[in-house]
């Protein structure tokens, strides 16, 4: 019994993977934690700035205000994308293709898969791969 079976991970189209439906579980219960108190700021930053002018230009925390708005939807988009990832890792554990590389179809490491649960490529393809801006 080696680091595979300690991480959850056996290899491509195993079905045994109680580690990481554990912690794809774990992280998914998380990030909707941090949905949730995400979308509360937001409300509490709109219904703040509903009770002020609405004139942001000559409002001097018009613009801190706006930052403010902006700053937590997007965060709110990150973590909506987060939720998806870690679904679309779900739905890779059910069909027998988590741990499997999408870019070459090798095996992507345990330890890459314990950091980063919802993983879609090994290391070295993650590096060809472009950045997402």
């Amino acid at each position: 019994m080696g680091d595979i079976s300690r991480y959850g991970h056996d290899g491509p189209g195993s079905s045994a993977f109680p580690t990481a439906r554990a912690r794809l579980a774990a992280d998914r219960a998380d990030t909707l934690t941090r949905a949730a108190a995400l979308s509360r700021d937001f409300d509490g930053i709109v219904a703040a700035n509903a009770l002020v002018a609405v004139d942001d230009e000559h409002d001097p925390e018009g613009g801190t205000t706006a930052f403010e708005r902006a700053h937590v939807a997007a965060l709110m988009a990150q973590t909506r994308e987060h939720l998806e990832e870690l679904d679309r890792a779900l739905e890779r554990l059910e069909q027998g293709r988590y741990g499997q590389c999408e870019g070459c179809g090798g095996t992507i490491p345990p330890e890459r898969l314990e950091i980063r649960p919802a993983a879609t490529t090994c290391v070295r393809c993650a590096r060809l791969r472009p950045r997402r801006a």
